[in-house]
């Protein structure tokens, strides 16, 4: 059995979300069991196993845009016909029924978007890198009015578990205090839900949802980067069916 969530979050009909943890799957250490990144040193044979069991899972799909992430904030139009190639981005949309819009995190936050309409989906991947680019921003203006939109903030490293330098708080000079807590010397502790929270809900967004899942701490459930070094990814999904 392999570990799937389904967000609470309303969505239009035939719209459906999940992520994984890493419960399940094939892998062995230190990837086990359910990792879905071929790119982090995991057999291939044993992550093509596990994205076919996960793709089987998924009802209404007929294929998984997987992408090239590099902390950038390019938004990718995912198609049918792009299922073939793994573009170099950190965010995919589309309009098209049976293309699951994928994103793989160890840590760093996955935010899926939806319009009332279930017209459009999009998935970001966003550590702080990409949230101080704008990758959430760019993937927002895929859609013709924000203020129709509605995004889900998956599991991503909890704010008490990610300790930064200065130069990670400067690059949010206009962030809310409740984004960032002190740290000892000139160290903080940054909260990338409550980044995230403020850049949407700014930018006009009608609602933002999830938030609070630490990969960090649930190391049965989750994997993390910042935790283990060498690790399996999970994937954050968004389709139409």
């Amino acid at each position: 059995m392999i570990d799937l969530h389904q967000p609470e979050w309303s969505l239009p009909e035939g719209v459906y979300a999940y992520y994984s943890g890493r419960r399940g799957g094939v892998s062995l250490a230190p990837y086990n069991g359910f990792n879905l990144g071929d790119h982090v040193g995991d057999l291939s044979e044993s992550v093509a196993a596990n994205r076919a069991t996960l793709l089987d899972a998924l009802p209404g799909v007929s294929g998984i845009q997987w992408l090239k992430q590099v902390h950038g904030v390019e938004v990718f139009q995912a198609t049918a016909d792009s299922l073939r190639i793994i573009p170099e981005a950190d965010a995919a949309a589309t309009t098209e029924a049976g293309i699951a819009c994928a994103v793989m995190t160890a840590d760093c936050l996955p935010v899926l978007f939806c319009d009332q309409s279930g017209d459009k989906i999009a998935a970001a991947h966003a550590g702080w890198r990409g949230l101080a680019s704008g990758v959430l921003l760019n993937t927002l203006k895929e859609f013709s009015d924000v203020s129709q939109v509605s995004a889900y903030l998956c599991p991503a490293i909890g704010f008490e578990a990610f300790e930064v330098g200065p130069e990670v708080k400067g690059a949010f000079p206009d962030a809310p205090e409740t984004c960032f807590r002190n740290g000892e010397g000139d160290r903080w502790y940054a909260d990338l839900f409550e980044l995230a929270r403020w850049q949407l809900i700014r930018a006009g967004i009608g609602s933002v949802h999830g938030g609070g899942i630490c990969t960090f701490e649930d190391e049965s459930g989750y994997f993390s980067y910042r935790r283990d070094g060498v690790t399996g990814r999970q994937v954050s999904l968004i389709w139409k069916a």
